[in-house]
């Protein structure tokens, strides 16, 4: 398990990127509670951006309740994640993370899935929503068994 940034985790970082790590961390720790405590109350998780597997209408997820389906659904399906952030650009309340995603799933497959992945926050610091750009085409061409 692992989380590796392009940025200084030790120098002073905009809301949004911390709290893209903080999303990150929590996934990686396998960490459900800690994860949807990061969201505010009426944000939308939308990964993939459109109609996917997780979401065949494409509109999201939404809500607590929402999004604690998608982790049930998407994230607690892997065994384990490592994450890659290449590149990273704040602006304003948002930051846009270029990222690999390589997740270890059951049988011993592994899928690396190259993502830009953007992160708004309120005033507070709260994860308002995650977009997350990838295709799932590209991600199943890298399964591969470890």
């Amino acid at each position: 398990m692992s989380v590796r940034v392009c940025w200084d985790e030790n120098a002073e970082q905009p809301p949004a990127r911390r709290a893209a790590l903080a999303s990150m961390r929590a996934a990686d720790a396998g960490d459900r509670d800690g994860w949807l405590e990061l969201f505010a109350p009426d944000a939308v998780v939308e990964d993939p951006v459109g109609p996917s597997g997780f979401d065949p209408e494409g509109k999201g997820h939404r809500g607590a309740d929402g999004l604690a389906a998608f982790w049930d659904t998407a994230i607690a399906a892997v065994e384990r994640f490592d994450f890659v952030v290449h590149d990273s650009h704040a602006a304003g309340d948002e930051v846009a993370n270029v990222a690999t995603i390589t997740s270890h799933l059951p049988g011993g497959y592994r899928v690396d899935t190259d993502l830009v992945a953007v992160y708004r926050v309120d005033e507070a610091g709260r994860l308002l929503s995650m977009r997350a750009f990838w295709e799932t085409e590209r991600a199943m061409a890298t399964a591969r068994q470890e």
